[in-house]
C-alpha cells in the first residue's frame, strides 16, 4: 500500500487524512456529505464506500460519540480508513466488501458519495485504481444498487444522505421509490445565478411524508472565495443548514 508521507487537512485542520499515492481523493463532497447528516451523538452511522473514511470522520468530529462504521470494495483504501481513524482518535470499524452483498447490524444513518460516472457512461480509465474510484470497474454498480444498500443497512426510520451530480437527481428520485420518505433536496449552488452541479438528497426509511425542496447553499462568491455560509461548513465544521 502506498500513501502520500503527509497527510491533507480538512476542516480549518481538525480532521487529518491519509490518501492513496492513486486514485481517491477527498473533496469538498464529502465534507459536504458529512455536514448533511442529520446524526446525533450515541446514534449509529454507516459510510457506504467510504473511501479513506473522510466523509465519516468529518462527521464524528462534528458529532463526538458516533458510532462510525464503514464498508469499501478497496482493500488498501479500507487499511487507509483505519490509519486516519486512528489518526483523528475515533473509534471506528470499516469493512472491506461490495456494497451490492453487504449487510451488518441496522444503522440510525446511512451516507453514501456514490461514483459519479457510472460504468457504460464513460471511458475507463488506464489507472484501475482511478477508475475503481469513479465506478467503473463494477460494470453493473448503479445509483439503484447504493440506494438499496442504503435500504438494507437502515432501521426503520433511519435517513439515508447522499451527494451527487444534479443531472442525477431524476436517477435517484426513482429509485428511492415508496420506500422512503420525507426526500429533501438540497441544490449546491457553485455561484449564485447559475445551475446546480451537485445535491444532497436526504431521505428517511418506510416514512410518507412529501418531499421538500430547500433553497440549498451557493458556495462561492463572484471573485471565486468561498460564501460565509460555506466557509462556516468547510472550516468550522458546522451542519449544513439547508
Amino acid at each position: 500500500m502506498s500513501d502520500h508521507n503527509e497527510p491533507i487537512h480538512v476542516l480549518n485542520r481538525r480532521v487529518a487524512l491519509y490518501q492513496p499515492a492513486q486514485g481517491f481523493r477527498t473533496s469538498l463532497d464529502s465534507v459536504m456529505l458529512a455536514a448533511a447528516c442529520p446524526a446525533k451523538a450515541g446514534q449509529s452511522v454507516l459510510d457506504l464506500g467510504c473511501g479513506v473514511g473522510s466523509a465519516g470522520l468529518c462527521l464524528a468530529w462534528r458529532v463526538p460519540g458516533i458510532h462510525l462504521t464503514g464498508v469499501e470494495i478497496q482493500a488498501d483504501h479500507v487499511a487507509l480508513a483505519e490509519k486516519n481513524a486512528a489518526l483523528n482518535g475515533v473509534p471506528a470499524a470499516f469493512t472491506c466488501a461490495d456494497i451490492r452483498d453487504y449487510k451488518g447490524p441496522l444503522q440510525n444513518h446511512v451516507i453514501c458519495n456514490p461514483p459519479f460516472s457510472e460504468a457504460g457512461k464513460h471511458l475507463p480509465s488506464p489507472s484501475s485504481a482511478k477508475a475503481m474510484a469513479r465506478g467503473h470497474i463494477e460494470a453493473d454498480c448503479s445509483l439503484k444498487d447504493w440506494i438499496d444498500a442504503g435500504f438494507r443497512n437502515l432501521k426503520n426510520g433511519g435517513s439515508l444522505t447522499l451527494i451527487h451530480m444534479a443531472a442525477e437527481t431524476h436517477t435517484i428520485i426513482q429509485a428511492l421509490g415508496k420506500r422512503f420518505g420525507a426526500v429533501e433536496i438540497i441544490p449546491l449552488w457553485p455561484r449564485a445565478g447559475v445551475p446546480a452541479k451537485r445535491v444532497i438528497l436526504r431521505a428517511i426509511k418506510n416514512r410518507k411524508t412529501p418531499a421538500l425542496i430547500h433553497p440549498g447553499l451557493v458556495l462561492h462568491e463572484a471573485d471565486g472565495a468561498y460564501t460565509a455560509a460555506a466557509d462556516r461548513i468547510l472550516r468550522d465544521g458546522c451542519a449544513l443548514d439547508a
